[in-house]
């Protein structure tokens, strides 16, 4: 018998003062049974980094043609792929491909550095890629603000995020490992 997603609602009260973004977002998030904590939160904090009304959780883990959030526009073309963990390159190039925009978030502590090693120059002519390393610390602190029902508050600003709930703050600052060229 196959198990079912963890259904995990989010209030979300943003501001991203580096793009002038203030708005509240109300999410339903669904964990894939082999999704942890500190993934799904991952997946959260981008949603908080690129807010926009048409931006969406994809299928994430359950399927190969669709990244963890992507923003079309009204012709269905692809504004922005986002991808959370450690995608191989030949995904990388493929959604590089399809997307105005790709951004991949990894984290994963010192495989990262491993995957960064091995990736880096098969994507390096991808002009639309952005790549950003979060700490291990910071994504194990996410994990821990993760609950069922959670409202929390983002701000955004210099390449820092602070995500605060009703008890904690934690502040992740975005290392970036490769930005768009052009």
């Amino acid at each position: 018998m196959a198990l079912n997603a963890t259904i995990f609602k989010a209030v979300l009260q943003i501001a991203d003062m580096d793009r002038g973004y203030y708005q509240d977002h109300t999410l339903t998030l669904a964990r894939h049974p082999s999704e942890t904590d500190e993934r799904m939160m991952v997946r959260l904090l981008a949603f908080m980094r690129h807010a926009h009304e048409a931006l969406i959780f994809g299928k994430g883990l359950s399927s190969d043609d669709e990244p963890d959030l992507w923003q079309k526009d009204l012709t269905g073309a692809i504004d922005l792929w986002i991808d959370v963990g450690l995608p191989d390159e030949k995904r990388i190039r493929r959604a590089c491909g399809r997307a105005t925009e790709v951004a991949v978030y990894s984290y994963g502590g010192r495989g990262v550095d491993i995957w960064w090693e091995q990736t880096a120059d098969q994507v390096a002519r991808s002009t639309n890629l952005t790549v950003i390393n979060l700490p291990s610390s910071a994504t194990q602190s996410l994990a821990k603000l993760a609950q069922r029902t959670m409202q929390l508050q983002c701000s955004v600003q210099d390449g820092h995020i602070w995500i605060t709930d009703a008890d904690r703050t934690v502040e992740v600052e975005l290392l970036t490992l490769k930005v768009p060229v052009g």
